[in-house]
């Protein structure tokens, strides 16, 4: 139980943010693509330079026992986020090298439903903070880092504005790259249009979304987007792991296209729920305060 678990303070994933992770969400209690969220888990590993001790089938068996011994408080609508946490472990204070075994939790969190289903109601209200992304040549955003300081000095800043604004930030050329857990589309003339993946941490569901898109013979294409694009662009929609795919109704105030959610961005998401044969919209619009 969690009341259980304790991490040394000098665990280095504590003490320098040096750790990684990644999260999977359930679809009627089964994890979504787990496999690929493993083997991303093992390339940030890669990229830290560090090792959990465990193979990818253990962290897939255990995250399966996780679910298994947690699914009896789940009800039959609920669904949880499934997520892999790895740390170098504790720090000797005299060698100055990791002293112990790595860090390994494996935890099960709710996915917050009421909280988040006005957004399928209303879409999301986007801003763009003056903080700027990490440069790759500095940090590589592919790396799914526990070290999320960027971005919480961004969602603090958007969200001293607006604390319902979903925070998207710019590379230091002014285009747009990602927000904390998501990744943003813009439709134009038919066309999606995404962040290059050099500069954002290219989502599973980002590359849920691009295969559901060419599969409809749409087109999807990895550009340069600045807000002259965002604010000229037919829709836009965030994908994310928890949400799948959620319409975008204004950036900085401005009102995107002319509905919410957009065709394109409709069709995509009926694509979706197919794929995952659950009406993730409605999941969340049932939690709708009354």
């Amino acid at each position: 139980p969690e009341s259980e678990v304790t991490v040394s303070f000098r665990d280095r994933g504590f003490k320098y943010g040096e750790a990684v992770y990644d999260a999977t969400r359930t679809v009627k209690h089964k994890p979504f693509k787990l496999h690929e969220h493993i083997e991303r888990l093992f390339c940030s590993m890669r990229y830290l330079e560090f090792d959990a001790g465990l193979t990818h089938a253990e962290f897939v068996d255990i995250t399966l026992k996780v679910l298994e011994l947690n699914e009896h408080l789940l009800g039959p609508d609920d669904d949880v986020w499934l997520t892999q946490r790895v740390s170098p472990g504790a720090q000797d204070p005299f060698e100055g090298a990791s002293g112990g075994p790595p860090t390994v939790i494996v935890e099960c969190t709710p996915i917050p439903f009421r909280s988040r289903a006005t957004l399928f109601r209303d879409g999301v209200d986007v801003r763009i903070p003056s903080i700027r992304r990490t440069p790759p040549d500095a940090q590589s955003p592919r790396a799914k880092s526990q070290n999320y300081i960027n971005f919480v000095l961004a969602d603090n800043e958007v969200r001293s504005a607006d604390p319902n604004a979903w925070t998207i930030l710019l590379d230091q050329q002014g285009n747009l790259t990602e927000g904390m857990g998501s990744n943003i589309f813009c439709v134009r003339d038919g066309r999606l249009l995404t962040p290059k993946a050099r500069f954002v941490l290219a989502g599973i569901s980002r590359e849920t979304v691009i295969e559901l898109a060419r599969s409809l013979g749409l087109a999807a294409d990895e550009a340069d987007i600045d807000l002259f694009d965002a604010y000229n662009a037919d829709e836009c929609f965030l994908s994310s792991t928890s949400l799948c795919m959620v319409p975008v109704a204004t950036i900085n105030g401005r009102r995107i296209g002319k509905s919410t959610p957009g065709p394109i961005t409709q069709q995509l998401t009926d694509a979706y729920k197919n794929l995952i044969d659950l009406d993730f919209v409605a999941q969340y619009l049932k939690h709708l305060e009354p």
